[in-house]
């Protein structure tokens, strides 16, 4: 969701890595993004037919005391992901006893760069718990999975991305009972290990739109399994709970709230709210004060939202002045500009194929993705809105389709996917670089599409 870290760090997160956990049983672990040779790794308000999507909040997050956080965790090359020795876990109830997200802090190295990672727990209809992208095993983790009172039936890794992958290994066997099931396609750099490699056994794949899985009649699926855009191709599962309409993405789209995340710590915000190399760097050239940081809220906001630039955008244009960036990437649905640039806009008529298929044939009213806020409540014309930039480059018009909606639906996705000019340009200068080194492919636009119902 480190969307954009895990992009160039291999995962809009994914990052092209070199890794190994220190933690009992666990196992080294590489994987990476498709970037060649490259280790880069709200409740809708009716308005005129109109969804607003605004990120919503639930007051009942849960933590522990404070004890069991240690996990010792040094993986991922160039960039390890911290934190390395700590990781604070909190627990909140989505829908009331049925869906329970748990969050992490995840942060990029040595750097100040933070984001949340997020794992999200379903019960079933047999009593067992459905457990969507597993986070760090913590000993605090663990247990308020346990405090659901109920077992882990299974264990689902829904990319090939790193961040992801890394977990999947050490919290599988907190629960060996638990059958394991992984997305596709599973490749990793610079070698491509069996999953075995990186203490996933006995693990099933997970298909497309497969009905022979034992959560099929609770639970949909539908794959993402693009050609290679660089060393590998970019797989992403999303899913579909029916009973409570509830869809599950990795990294597709983002909702990136006004405040940070309760599981980035304070010393993480107060880090990035400091004048360092790289706020002078991207300063425009304005003088940068050397002073002191004291902790408050406006430090912390200045922190979360310098966070936010760097993660989606790499090299923003202005870190020292970061607020009129974030607003305009901030409070609503998107697609981060680092998915869409190094990876959806390579291969739109997969990726147009994916989101269809997704908006036909489910009725969600909420979205969990796996970083930044969630719930999302958002319909599914707020989500075909996110990929509105799909028209341009499959030369589609929704004009071109019976109904109104769809053309509101457009429009709101054009300003939706509308990132600014001076902050995309190290982003899109990259791509080039890439496209011109043979690292990453330029965009298949192939057929135009004639238009459809939705």
């Amino acid at each position: 969701m480190e969307a954009a870290v895990k992009l160039l760090s291999p995962k809009p997160s994914a990052i092209l890595h070199h890794s190994s956990i220190v933690e009992p049983n666990s196992s080294s672990f590489l994987s990476g993004l498709p970037v060649k040779g490259l280790s880069l790794k709200l409740k809708p308000r009716k308005i005129k037919n109109i969804n607003f999507v605004v990120a919503s909040a639930d007051a009942n997050a849960i933590s522990s005391s404070g004890g069991g956080r240690f996990y010792l965790n040094f993986t991922g090359f160039p960039f390890p992901l911290g934190p390395f020795l700590n990781r604070q876990t909190i627990r909140t109830e989505v829908v009331k006893d049925s869906i329970w997200l748990f969050e992490q802090e995840q942060a990029l190295g040595f750097s100040s760069v933070s984001t949340n990672i997020r794992m999200t727990v379903i019960k079933l209809k047999s009593g067992g718990l459905w457990v969507h992208a597993p986070i760090a095993p913590t000993e605090e983790c663990i247990q308020l999975v346990k405090e659901l009172g109920a077992p882990v039936e299974y264990i689902v890794l829904p990319t090939f991305a790193y961040e992801h992958k890394i977990f999947v290994g050490p919290f599988s066997r907190k629960f060996p009972s638990a059958q394991v099931w992984v997305a596709p396609r599973q490749w990793s750099w610079p070698l491509n290990l069996p999953l075995e490699f990186f203490g996933i056994f006995r693990a099933e794949t997970l298909e497309n739109d497969d009905l022979s899985t034992p959560w099929a009649d609770e639970i949909e699926q539908k794959v993402l399994s693009s050609p290679e855009v660089g060393i590998g191709p970019y797989v992403e599962v999303a899913f579909y709970h029916k009973r409570s309409r509830t869809l599950l993405v990795t990294d597709a789209v983002i909702f990136v709230p006004r405040q940070p995340p309760a599981c980035i710590s304070k010393d993480s915000l107060l880090a990035s709210a400091k004048n360092g190399l790289a706020v002078k760097v991207l300063s425009k050239g304005r003088e940068v004060p050397d002073e002191p940081v004291v902790d408050n809220k406006q430090n912390r906001q200045k922190g979360w939202e310098r966070m936010v630039l760097q993660i989606l955008f790499l090299g923003p244009s202005n870190l020292l002045e970061p607020n009129a960036s974030f607003a305009q990437m901030s409070q609503k649905l998107i697609v981060s500009p680092i998915v869409k640039t190094l990876v959806f806009s390579k291969v739109p008529e997969k990726v147009r194929d994916w989101i269809d298929s997704i908006v036909r044939d489910w009725k969600f009213k909420r979205i969990i993705p796996a970083h930044f806020a969630a719930p999302v409540n958002a319909s599914r014309s707020d989500f075909l809105a996110a990929f509105a930039f799909l028209d341009d480059l499959l030369g589609e018009r929704y004009i071109t389709r019976p109904s109104l909606s769809l053309l509101f639906t457009s429009l709101l996705g054009k300003a939706a996917s509308y990132f600014p000019p001076d902050d995309m340009r190290t982003l899109s200068s990259l791509d080039d670089f890439l496209v011109s080194v043979g690292a990453v492919k330029k965009t298949v636009s192939g057929r135009k599409r004639t238009s459809k119902l939705i």
